[in-house]
Parts: structure tokens; C-alpha cells; sequence
């Protein structure tokens, strides 16, 4: 009598073939780290192709680990992962942009790119794949232009801001009166209304801005650099303190890293 196989399939391991055949790769931009367990962190990326994704590094914060440093927030990094019901698994990364080490030394520049990393991380909680790819080509680019300081930290924030809240579709309006539409260069500025309003249609208590504030704001928003290095420091504080606000009522929360637009 012939020995009857058993035919329940056997569980693989994690070394195994199958387990790597599981796995999918891309790469993307840490937004944030937090510990889990005794060793490991669980590490959000704004990705390529998957928009934002959190997942688990197991034994990384031990000395031993071979990838603890490129998984850091602003590095640019190159990651193959396996999913899992609770929450995919980092198998193997791979360091592409060491932005991290390039941000560290200079306290603005830092602080600017703390506050892109995390306004990313609010505004692609819920975003899918493709416009989670749309937010991270425009966070690389402002991470990348910070690390080799192509403008002031806090200009290239402040345009980073309204780039991304355009992309989440709250577009700000400074050509053309938020409310009423009508063309031309309006100087009160107001955040619930979304951009510029006309005398007309300007509610009570709005801030009254110059002609050179808005010519800033539209400049940001545009990416147009030669305009944005002729503002007046007091037209740029302006900018930055609105694009802060317009940002938090949006997002209906307050963002700590956004304290570092105080100073302007």
C-alpha cells in the first residue's frame, strides 16, 4: 500500500524564494521614522509609483543593521519590500540621494525641509497612487534644490507650499479676484477665501497687502526665481506668514514644523 502524501502545502520561510517573489520595488523619499518594538521603526515613504507607504524595517536599530542610515527622513532611497496584511516589510534598500547629510549642517535649510516632509506626509495620507506620484516628483525636486542651496530655504519652502496645496486641489488665486473673478492686481488678501479679493468683495477685517506682496505670491507659485530673489524682506515675510495659514486652514490642523516660517 503506497504512503499517502500529505498535500497541505507548506509555509515558506521568510529566506525562501516565494517570499522574495512577493516582494515589489520602487523608490521615494522618507518622510518620518517611528520606533517600534525594542529594534525596529516603522518608516513612511512618499514613493514613486505608490504614493505614501509605511512600512515596517525590522532589527534597524541595532548597531549591527547593515541600512539604519538610509532610512532616515529626506533621504532619497531605493527600496524592495514584501507585503503583509498588517503593514509591508523592508527587505533590502538602497541609498540614491544622501539629502539627509546634505540638509543637516545648516538650520534653515533643515528646518525648511522638516516642514516639506511633513506637510507630504498630511497631504498623501489618503491620496492614491497617482497623485501621490505628482506630490513626490514636486517634494524630491524641493528637497533636491534645497540641498544645493539654488535658493533661501524659506522661499523655496513657501513656493514648495502653494505647489503642493495646488496639487491637492486648493489651488490659491492672486491674478484674478478669489471671489468674483475679475481679473487684475487686488490687495486684500485673504486665506478662507483662497487667495486675493477686490475691493468689492474684500469682507471686513481682511489684510491689505502692496502690489509687491502678490507680485511675490504669484511669483512663488509660478516658480518664477528671478522675481522671487528681488522681493523685499518685509513682502517676504508676508508671503511665507499667509502661505503658513492658507496651508493649516486647509489641512485643519496646526504642522510644528511650520513654526520655522515665523522667523521668515
Amino acid at each position: 500500500m503506497k504512503k499517502q502524501l500529505n498535500k497541505t502545502p507548506r509555509k515558506k520561510s521568510r529566506g525562501s524564494g516565494t517570499y522574495i517573489a512577493q516582494s515589489y520595488r520602487t523608490h521615494g523619499i522618507v518622510l518620518r521614522t517611528y520606533k517600534l518594538a525594542e529594534a525596529d521603526r516603522i518608516i513612511v515613504v512618499l514613493s514613486a509609483d505608490h504614493g505614501q507607504i509605511r512600512a515596517v524595517a525590522k532589527g534597524v536599530r541595532r548597531t549591527t543593521s547593515k541600512f539604519g542610515s538610509m532610512l532616515e527622513p529626506f533621504m532619497h532611497t531605493r527600496l524592495q519590500l514584501v507585503p503583509r496584511r498588517g503593514m509591508d516589510v523592508i527587505a533590502q534598500t538602497e541609498t540614491i540621494h544622501s539629502y539627509g547629510m546634505m540638509l543637516a549642517n545648516d538650520y534653515d535649510t533643515f528646518g525648511a525641509a522638516s516642514a516639506m516632509v511633513e506637510t507630504a506626509e498630511q497631504l498623501t495620507r489618503d491620496d492614491d497612487a497617482a497623485d501621490g506620484a505628482t506630490q513626490y516628483r514636486l517634494l524630491h525636486g524641493a528637497i533636491a534644490a534645497l540641498a544645493r542651496r539654488a535658493a533661501a530655504p524659506m522661499m523655496l519652502l513657501t513656493s514648495y507650499l502653494l505647489r503642493a496645496l495646488t496639487v491637492a486641489g486648493w489651488a490659491p488665486r492672486f491674478s484674478e479676484c478669489s471671489r468674483c473673478g475679475i481679473d487684475g492686481t487686488h490687495n486684500w488678501l485673504s486665506v478662507p477665501m483662497g487667495g486675493v479679493v477686490c475691493n468689492d468683495c474684500a469682507p471686513p477685517q481682511t489684510t491689505y497687502v502692496t502690489d509687491g506682496v502678490v507680485t511675490l505670491l504669484e511669483a512663488l507659485l509660478a516658480g518664477d526665481w528671478p522675481k522671487v530673489d528681488q522681493a523685499q524682506s518685509g513682502h517676504s515675510r508676508q508671503a511665507t506668514s499667509f502661505v503658513a495659514e492658507y496651508l493649516q486652514y486647509h489641512l485643519e490642523k496646526n504642522l510644528q514644523s511650520l513654526s520655522v516660517m515665523d522667523q521668515g
